[in-house]
């Protein structure tokens, strides 16, 4: 029997972390994410690439009008902010003293959560 492997990458940015914009309209903005989409390598930030959404009025929702919403932005285009410096870094991983994969700021080398 042939064993089944996660395709999907881990990410270096999570839920709940605070990260900087390196590119687009939005660059050197910062925000918290709200989701993150692994299968599309993408996630929402709070305050970020803002869009305007026209909705028709139907039944259920009378008076439609324009709303504005948060969309997903590339993951290459985000960098972490480190909790403890709250200075942008790159992320690695490295064992903790559990033995177990924590992600780490690459710039003080400190662990991040």
């Amino acid at each position: 029997m042939e064993r089944k492997h996660n395709k999907q990458p881990k990410l270096h940015i999570r839920k709940g972390d605070t990260v900087k914009v390196l590119a687009g309209n939005d660059k050197g903005k910062t925000g918290r994410v709200q989701e993150v989409f692994p299968k599309e390598n993408r996630a929402v930030v709070e305050g970020i690439n803002i869009v305007t959404k026209h909705q028709k009025p139907t039944a259920g929702k009378p008076e439609g009008g324009i709303k504005k919403t948060e969309a997903p932005v590339h993951i290459s285009n985000l960098m972490l902010i480190d909790p403890a410096s709250g200075k942008p870094t790159r992320v690695g991983r490295k064992r903790d003293e559990k033995g177990s994969l924590q992600r780490y700021a690459k710039k003080t080398g400190e662990f991040i959560k």
